[in-house]
């Protein structure tokens, strides 16, 4: 399964009916889960976060964004959050088995759609922009929907990329965009008498301003307080506690002290284990907003009956799905250990020098975990291909070349398991290695399971290339399939030895 975050923001903080309505909407649609919901009255802002496949992405954020518009007045609005729309921003982030190419894609189809069906002008931003001039959200948001509403028509640098360039007359326009993931965090400096210092402050810190790299932020006033709100846009840039570390030594110049930060929507875990929370002065608790456990909580939930049905159809007296599927569920479970240990390894002070490799295998791992589960039913398609090739009438023609591309289409699938396979191996070998070594068993799991499922996808690349009447015409495969074997054992011996010296 592809998935992708989701992290639209509304322009209503006031009325938790309103929120709650939006919230009802985005979580109706099929596979959607909704992960976290933050209001802020003082802003005027709910910001909430979910996680959908790929296909049900565009129709949770257009169901939210029909009731925002059918339920919020910019007319009407105030609020200390700069804004052009009732939904005001819509990125599309990507997650395990999807990339920005997916969510620039999906802006781009919620931008049409909601341009026809909502008749909302629709701005592209960030990575989906198709404008250099709307890259920077602020840049797009400029003026706010007043500004915006008196200026669409006349100025042709105002028009939308999607709809007539005019506002929609209470929901106003929508920025919609792709990104990696974003951080947003404020970080306070005591009362509103140090407006002016959060400001500069702001200015001070914020990447256009010659800054830190990856931070956008404005100096507001929220609840009778200073308040320095930044957007982390790359955490690998600039980490939270180091634009912590920044606004307070920029205040501290000032005559100003940091009293507090908070964190608004969901953050990575790696980031508040890294900054650690102490550190930061804050607020509450930091598992609330771990956005990995929250979906690991709620991916299990909603997977725990499909693992059962899986094995059901496996005992199941037919012939698909079959030892090809069940390889790559083998290799999808080797790859989620692997993410395991890189998590575990990510942001402690022991693995300090590796943490970018942890973080990237972590990743890579993630988008395997995927790419595996999805093999699990493109192996059986794959022979329910061949099964209809033997049934077509042998008086016919083309039987036979159907017959031999069945073949080699089902043997072409499970060397891509077994491609995958090595990649799982080598990873378990490297957090082996480097990783934490309190999770060396896992580790070792990993790479068995990857080697048994490499083995196991080779076995069927070999017996179908041998159903081929013409068998030289699947030799290429099979050889390829014999080397992806021996690298995924020699993978599997290492990080067996690994594990058992440090048992001995």
């Amino acid at each position: 399964m592809s998935l992708v975050e989701c992290v639209p923001n509304f322009s209503e903080g006031r009325r938790p009916e309103v929120v709650e309505a939006i919230r009802a909407a985005i979580a109706s649609v099929e596979g959607v889960v909704v992960l976290d919901v933050s209001s802020d009255a003082s802003h005027n802002r709910s910001v909430i976060t979910f996680v959908a496949p790929k296909e049900r992405a565009v129709d949770a954020a257009l169901a939210g964004m029909r009731v925002a518009a059918e339920k919020i007045d910019l007319t009407t609005h105030q609020g200390a959050h700069p804004r052009i729309g009732a939904t005001d921003v819509v990125p599309f982030v990507p997650l395990e088995g999807s990339t920005i190419d997916d969510c620039i894609a999906l802006a781009h189809a919620l931008g049409a759609r909601a341009a026809a069906e909502l008749h909302i002008p629709i701005f592209l931003y960030e990575r989906a922009a198709t404008r250099s001039e709307r890259v920077n959200l602020a840049d797009v948001r400029r003026g706010e929907f007043e500004t915006l509403r008196d200026e669409m028509a006349a100025n042709p640098e105002r028009r939308p990329d999607y709809g007539t360039p005019r506002v929609h007359p209470t929901a106003g326009a929508t920025a919609v965009g792709a990104r990696p993931f974003l951080v947003a965090y404020n970080v306070y400096l005591g009362p509103a008498s140090n407006l002016a210092i959060a400001k500069e402050v702001a200015k001070a810190v914020r990447a256009s301003s010659g800054g830190l790299p990856g931070i956008k932020a404005l100096g507001l006033e929220v609840d009778n307080q200073a308040q320095v709100s930044m957007n982390l846009v790359d955490l690998e840039k600039t980490a939270l506690h180091e634009a912590f570390d920044a606004v307070q030594s920029a205040a501290a110049s000032r005559g100003v002290q940091a009293t507090w930060s908070e964190i608004v929507g969901l953050v990575p875990e790696s980031a508040l284990v890294r900054a650690a929370a102490h550190h930061i002065m804050l607020r509450g608790n930091p598992d609330a907003c771990l956005l990995e456990r929250k979906v690991r909580d709620a991916m299990a939930q909603a997977a725990a009956p499909t693992v059962a049905a899986f094995n059901a159809a496996v005992a199941a007296p037919t012939p698909a799905p079959g030892g090809g599927s069940v390889a790559a569920h083998a290799a999808a479970l080797g790859a989620a250990l692997v993410q395991m240990v890189a998590g575990l390894t990510v942001g402690r002070k022991k693995y300090a020098a590796v943490d970018a490799e942890m973080q990237r295998i972590q990743h890579e791992a993630a988008t395997l975990s995927a790419q595996l589960s999805a093999l699990v039913q493109k192996d059986a398609d794959a022979y329910t291909v061949v099964s209809d090739a033997y049934k077509l009438p042998k008086e016919m023609p083309e039987r036979a070349a159907k017959i031999a591309a069945a073949l080699i289409g089902a043997a072409i699938v499970p060397l891509e398991t077994a491609r995958a396979c090595v990649a799982v191996a080598e990873f378990a070998l490297a957090v082996a290695e480097r990783g934490n070594q309190n999770a060396l068993s896992d580790a070792g799991v990993a790479a068995l399971l990857a080697e048994a499922a490499c083995k196991g996808a080779v076995f069927n690349v070999q017996i179908n290339v041998a159903a081929l009447e013409d068998r030289s015409a699947g030799d290429g495969l099979v050889q390829e399939a014999r080397l992806l074997v021996a690298r995924s054992s020699a993978a599997a011996r290492k990080v067996e030895s690994l594990v058992e010296a440090a048992a001995a």
